[in-house]
């Protein structure tokens, strides 16, 4: 028992390092819950205010492969994703005129009018977050957070 004790000291695998860990986790979550409280005010979720913001970033219409990339989720996802904003009257598939088998999501006026309103939202998060971590050094924090998730 003791040796296992020593051992895990060692590794640098103890009672402190899970602590971070699971702080690290629960730090995750609570900012998503934040993020997903807020954006839900205004008729979103993470993953929709995500899609309209890649759309609204573009400019223009992109290819459903284009915002799968983007939003690094695979084709099946993005297309039931697509389906849902669609459903919602945020975005409108269009014909690729590159590409006659090809569809594209373009943002519908409500679309736009949601991402900003969902925009506005994440700003709140944010600056409710960065007075939480105001005295910290962010610098340092995202560097780590950087190492963590390259």
């Amino acid at each position: 028992m003791n040796k296992r004790r020593a051992r895990t000291r060692r590794s640098g695998h103890g009672e402190s390092s899970r602590q971070l860990m699971f702080s690290l986790i629960n730090s995750g979550r609570a900012v998503e819950q934040s993020l997903e409280q807020a954006l839900t005010r205004v008729g979103l979720s993470v993953a929709k205010f995500g899609a309209l913001t890649h759309l609204m970033e573009a400019g223009e219409p992109l290819s459903l492969s284009e915002c799968a990339k983007k939003m690094t989720c695979v084709r099946s996802n993005i297309t039931q994703l697509m389906d849902r904003l669609e459903a919602d009257g945020l975005v409108r598939r269009i014909e690729d005129p590159q590409d006659r088998r090809g569809v594209k999501a373009a943002l519908t006026r409500l679309g736009i009018k949601r991402q900003t309103a969902g925009a506005k939202e994440v700003a709140k998060v944010q600056t409710e977050l960065f007075k939480t971590l105001e005295g910290l050094d962010q610098g340092a924090l995202r560097r780590a957070l950087s190492a963590i998730n390259p």
